[in-house]
């Protein structure tokens, strides 16, 4: 009866709330309009499908299906309870709700579309083109579009583009369209054009989940930690009982260093969804940095049991440093490797975790063996140009030298609070970061991206061809103090104990030394140095999670460390006292002096927690992180002869310098 219905600027104003993503605002009228007008269909209809989209699907689906019982010959409400199922993977209840939905309106254009997609997923292929076919002849667009990601799904990217720039000819706000291009741009590489592209998207389309999703992907890639959080939050507050979502938030609050809110979102994460192995490898991951060894031990097998080809969780045990796999372990990565269904990345890491395996038994042949073949097969996987490497340093060497040091002496920030801690990986950084972190002054951080980025940022919109670091040249003092305070608001985020000081311990800063000093020209700069034979074989040892591609072969990890060697020398010569060396072998054979000159160098006063670092209760970020919760040991030094016999080609590459390391 008309008196049952709600006039139509409840319902409008409803909508406008919608639109401006006030969700709860809408919620909560719609629900104060249905105490006044309990049978309004549109009401109920919109009531119910704002549920679905938060994930409350039981309330949901009552709803919907009290709309159905209101207005039986009304298509609409068919359609909701049917993609509502839909979104459930309901898809046999689905479908003869939406083939109602069609028989009553045979216009509803997503009806055919979402009916398609139930029928293909109960096996009923026929029937399923037909739908398509039905949808797509009432929207061409939506035919392009799914013609595109066919060709998309099957690496036909230009195809794909082409269709969705067809498509944005004729409606340029089409989201999914954007969206796809934004897929296509990453895929390439092209991270900056994907985030305008998402973005954009999102302009049209603000609550576009899977916009939103790519959007934070990208974000992460482009290390771009504090928007990412933002998207993945938002995505939450859209969808809280979504596991995909606090999954993805958790991803990237670790990278950001706020490693105890990512352990939570994982947590969450399980709580809706129990089975999924991947997040219980990231709350692994955070509970083995925050020191909780056994509870992280415990995620790692709940992995192992839910995945068992899913190396990573096997290899995440190993890189503990302090794990001990037993026989029947070792047996069964040895079938895993054997086995054809293995994916090749979770293969190299069975081969590195059997590696460690037995050299922890001090079968030295054997962990050789699977060392060996763990990295041939990674060294496929990645990509790396030693003589890029070296053409690069070659124009830093040749840029930075000391006359330009003299032009700009103090051009840069002056704060003092930055203390890098750099070096070749595997030599003793974490060592060094855990040690002064521990003093009361100093904030242990990440090893944070952004010198590198900063460096990166020079080379945009240069028409001219020139790239970094001459650009340098063409800067004023004020350009330099700009970029080194650009550097400090990007590490602000991971300023979270208020100290006056904080280390950033990206070891492969290394090259960026002079980078450093002209913007930040009070920072601290440390290089932890190990002999080379040691520091190399580590890398090898190491399976790295991304980066690091030079370390999976003797002879690039071998001219990788001459180069780091030429880094190093050269800044010695160009800013002679301005790095401070601390040597790996020194550290541990006399630690209190050791700690003493390093406190001297950062001009703080002695704290004994200093001395006793493995007291110290902070999050460790790295593969070393187990290693240096217990006391100094010396079992490190000279660990290479134990492999001596098959580092013939590493020792003949590094043969220039073996007798600085006497």
């Amino acid at each position: 009866m008309q008196a049952n219905r709600a006039p139509r600027s409840l319902f409008n104003d409803i909508l406008e709330l919608l639109q401006e993503r006030k969700t709860e605002q809408a919620l909560a009228s719609c629900r104060e309009t249905l105490s006044r007008y309990p049978d309004d269909i549109n009401i109920l209809g919109l009531l119910g499908a704002t549920l679905g989209d938060q994930g409350k699907f039981g309330e949901a689906e009552n709803i919907l299906g009290k709309v159905i019982d209101l207005a039986p010959t009304f298509a609409k409400p068919y359609e909701d309870l049917g993609t509502l199922l839909m979104q459930q993977q309901r898809a046999e209840e689905a479908i003869p709700l939406l083939e109602k939905s069609v028989r009553l309106d045979p216009k509803m254009e997503e009806a055919h579309f979402q009916l398609g997609k139930a029928l293909a997923m109960v096996g009923r292929g026929e029937e399923a083109d037909a739908a398509f076919e039905r949808s797509f002849a009432l929207s061409p667009e939506r035919g392009m579009m799914a013609l595109a990601a066919e060709h998309h799904q099957a690496g036909r990217l230009e195809q794909a583009e082409k269709l969705c720039r067809q498509v944005l000819q004729k409606n340029p706000g089409h989201v999914d369209a954007l969206r796809m291009l934004g897929l296509i741009a990453a895929a390439a590489g092209d991270l900056e054009d994907a985030e305008h592209l998402l973005r954009q998207a999102l302009e049209n389309a603000p609550d576009h989940v899977p916009a939103m999703f790519e959007l934070g992907r990208v974000l992460k890639e482009l290390d771009h930690h504090e928007q990412a959080i933002e998207v993945y939050r938002e995505i939450v507050k859209l969808h809280p009982d979504n596991p995909k979502a606090h999954f993805r938030l958790a991803g990237v609050l670790g990278p950001a260093a706020l490693t105890e809110l990512s352990a939570a979102a994982y947590q969450r994460c399980l709580d809706l969804a129990p089975q999924h192995a991947g997040a219980w490898l990231g709350l692994g991951h955070m509970l083995k940095t925050l020191g909780r060894q056994d509870e992280g031990i415990e995620a790692y097998q709940r992995c192992m049991e839910l995945e068992p080809d899913f190396g990573e969780a096997y290899y995440s045990l190993a890189n503990l440093k302090t794990y001990r796999f037993d026989d029947a372990q070792i047996q069964e990565m040895k079938e895993r490797v054997a086995s054809e269904s293995v994916k090749e990345v979770s293969e190299v890491n069975f081969l590195f975790a059997l590696a460690k395996a037995y050299e922890d038994r001090g079968d030295f042949d054997q962990a050789w063996h699977y060392y060996e073949q763990g990295n041939d097969k990674q060294r496929i996987l990645v990509s790396y140009d030693p003589v890029q490497t070296e053409t690069v340093n070659s124009d830093l060497i040749e840029f930075f030298n000391a006359e330009f040091f003299k032009e700009h002496l103090n051009s840069g920030n002056p704060d003092r609070s930055p203390i890098f801690v750099l070096g070749m990986p595997r030599s003793g950084s974490t060592l060094v970061e855990q040690i002064i972190a521990s003093h009361s002054q100093v904030e242990g951080t990440s090893e944070l991206p952004y010198i590198g980025r900063i460096s990166k940022s020079l080379n945009r919109n240069r028409a001219d061809g020139m790239r970094y670091p001459q650009v340098l040249s063409e800067l004023e003092p004020r350009h330099f103090h700009r970029l080194g305070q650009d550097y400090l608001q990007m590490a602000a985020m991971h300023r979270v104990e208020g100290t006056p000081r904080f280390i950033d311990k990206m070891p492969n800063n290394f090259p960026s030394v002079g980078l450093i000093h002209t913007i930040l020209p009070n920072a601290k700069i440390i290089d932890a140095r190990r002999h080379p034979m040691d520091a190399c074989l580590g890398n090898l040892k190491q399976l790295y999670a991304k980066g690091q591609t030079f370390s999976y072969d003797q002879n690039d990890i071998g001219e990788y460390y001459l180069q780091y060697q030429r880094m190093m020398d050269h800044w010695d010569e160009v800013l002679p006292g301005k790095v401070l060396r601390v040597q790996y072998e020194d550290t541990v054979a006399d630690l209190e002096s050791q700690v003493l000159r390093i406190l001297e160098y950062l001009e703080l006063p002695w704290e004994d927690g200093c001395l006793n670092f493995y007291d110290t209760e902070r999050a460790v970020r790295t593969a070393s992180s187990e290693q240096v919760r217990q006391p100094i040991y010396t079992s490190g030094v000279g660990f290479w002869h134990n492999y001596e016999p098959y580092l013939e080609e590493l020792q003949e590459v590094l043969e220039p310098i073996l007798d600085r390391y006497q």
